[in-house]
């Protein structure tokens, strides 16, 4: 069963990219109590596997799981706790949706056991695999980059006010990084004009940046969450190939400084 629940594609650069909301399979017997609304699974991270898929070429490893956030959320903490304290959020077995709207139909929300089934089923398989990947890749170089690739709607009132900006950088604030990677990271943003970035903004980092990044083990993490405006069509979820081939030469500039980082001297 383990080969379905992700792909792994084993590169040989010090950088690994995990894309832990990428997925959209459903179990059948889930689909059926979801709402009508969470069957299109609208918080998905859409396509972002193949907005980094030049990432390969570059000699990174790529982590891909293949179902939803709605089965398992694998950004999150298995205890569940929350990332942003006093905000809306959503959980390790979602049950409210990006919007506020409902994932499950009335009376149909994992109980407790069925949480704890999941997270053996699904969650310690993938940070089993992520675990593992880290360090191979350390072994090997003497240090990795880990990169949390994700995606939301630019606008979405329940989760945070106003316009997300373009590029969402995060580092747990600088404590899942090095300073040097950060600068290298914000530099390779503030040289190019064709899109709006913060560095820790409402998104710092989720449970893997934070979790595993480790700068003083020579393991560094960082987040980039991007608004989905910037390469597809955020109302039916297409693919935008115009938009696309305007950001990722931006992505591929910022991957090969952290990998260039990961290659250079000890941690900054």
């Amino acid at each position: 069963m383990r080969d379905t629940l992700f792909d792994l594609h084993r590169g040989t650069a010090p950088l690994l990219i995990s894309i832990p909301h990428n997925g959209t399979r459903v179990p059948d017997a889930l689909v059926a109590r979801l709402t009508d609304e969470a069957r299109r699974v609208p918080d998905t991270d859409w396509h972002v596997a193949e907005l980094y898929a030049f990432a390969r070429t570059l000699g990174a490893s790529v982590l891909v799981p293949s179902y939803s956030r709605y089965v398992i959320d694998l950004n999150r903490s298995e205890d569940d706790l929350s990332l942003y304290p006093g905000q809306n959020t959503t959980g390790l077995c979602p049950v409210v949706r990006f919007d506020g709207g409902k994932v499950y139909r009335d009376g149909q929300a994992p109980a407790p056991d069925e949480i704890a089934t999941r997270v053996d089923t699904y969650w310690r398989p993938y940070h089993a695999a992520l675990s593992d990947e880290l360090a191979r890749l350390r072994a090997r170089h003497g240090r990795v980059v880990l990169w949390e690739a994700h995606s939301i709607r630019g606008t979405l009132p329940f989760l945070f006010d106003g316009r997300l900006p373009d590029l969402n950088l995060g580092t747990a604030g600088g404590a899942s990084c090095s300073r040097a990677l950060q600068a290298r990271l914000v530099g390779v943003l503030e040289a190019q004009s064709g899109f709006d970035a913060v560095a820790n903004g409402r998104f710092k980092g989720g449970f893997i940046t934070r979790h595993y990044g480790r700068p003083d083990a020579s393991v560094e993490a960082v987040q980039l969450e991007i608004s989905q405006r910037c390469y597809m069509d955020e109302v039916t979820f297409a693919w935008d190939q115009a938009r696309a081939d305007a950001l990722i030469p931006l992505l591929h500039r910022m991957l090969a400084a952290a990998i260039d980082h990961a290659g250079g001297g000890p941690p900054g």
